[in-house]
């Protein structure tokens, strides 16, 4: 008699749960299911390291039920910053997949001031690249042989100190950074990539020259530094200097003697950078 009582009690609890289950915690489950709440998808892919912008992404009402704490609500929170890793279109924005600043990769490319351009040379074969150990920071010479067709190899004076500002593989990608948030495996294969261009910040001057170099197709670059910014710094107003002197500004025309360009060496080319 004990025994049938046990089971009358569990059946009892049995149905009562079943019936809490469905008239109390099925609704609140449902109507959790059916709040919406905004968010930010993308309508356009988006590669690692773009800027995002309005034409991008779009503000859309979804079932807020299991959406990550860190999706992006609202599209001005997501418009102007850069994208950290791919997004496809569809994707909702996570915080975590934004960043306020140009990844690394890139970030050379958003301090320039007008004053300088950013110009990229090819490397044509392994040598011509210092075998691909140059990196960004370092400070080379470009060596142009048969030099405007003269016969002679020379370091034109214009170009004894430029800065080299990337260092890029075949993909697209640098080889001298990684990218932060970057998946391993593509660290991985950019690694084993071999430098085809290395980009130097160059003055207007330096520019027209290099781009001769490259449609001549024949240019080398030989490494004269690498250390500090500060010791760097001194090569490029060195050259700086240098490209003043053989380009001077229409005013000073009128109150310097300027030398021709290519018949006078600046004194002294070589800057006491102290420790390297």
């Amino acid at each position: 008699m004990s025994f049938l009582k046990n089971r009358t009690v569990l059946g009892v609890i049995c149905i009562v749960l079943s019936l809490l289950i469905c008239f109390a915690l099925t609704p609140l489950f449902n109507q959790s299911m059916a709040q919406k709440t905004s968010i930010v998808r993308v309508v356009k892919d988006i590669k690692s390291g773009d800027q995002i912008t309005k034409d991008m992404v779009q503000t859309v009402e979804v079932g807020g039920y299991n959406l990550p704490e860190n999706v992006i609500r609202q599209s001005e929170n997501a418009v102007g910053k850069y994208a950290r890793a791919d997004l496809a279109s569809g994707d909702y924005i996570l915080t975590t997949k934004l960043s306020d600043n140009p990844a690394s990769e890139n970030a050379y490319l958003y301090n320039l001031n007008g004053e300088k351009q950013a110009i990229s040379v090819s490397i044509k074969n392994f040598a011509e690249g210092l075998s691909g150990k140059l990196i960004s920071g370092d400070i080379v010479s470009v060596i142009a042989p048969d030099y405007k067709g003269q016969g002679s190899t020379v370091i034109p004076p214009e170009l004894t100190y430029v800065e080299v500002i990337g260092v890029t593989a075949s993909t697209g990608y640098d080889t001298d950074q990684s990218e932060a948030g970057a998946d391993s495996s593509v660290k991985d294969e950019n690694e084993k990539q071999l430098p085809a261009t290395v980009t130097l910040l160059a003055s207007p001057e330096q520019a027209k020259i290099l781009a001769e170099l490259e449609a001549d197709g024949k240019l080398h670059l030989s490494l004269v530094y690498r250390g500090s910014k500060e010791n760097a710094a001194k090569f490029t107003e060195l050259q700086d200097k240098v490209i003043e002197t053989m380009y001077p500004k229409p005013a000073e025309q009128k109150t310097e003697s300027t030398p021709q360009v290519g018949t006078t060496e600046p004194e002294n080319t070589t800057p006491e950078s102290g420790e390297k």
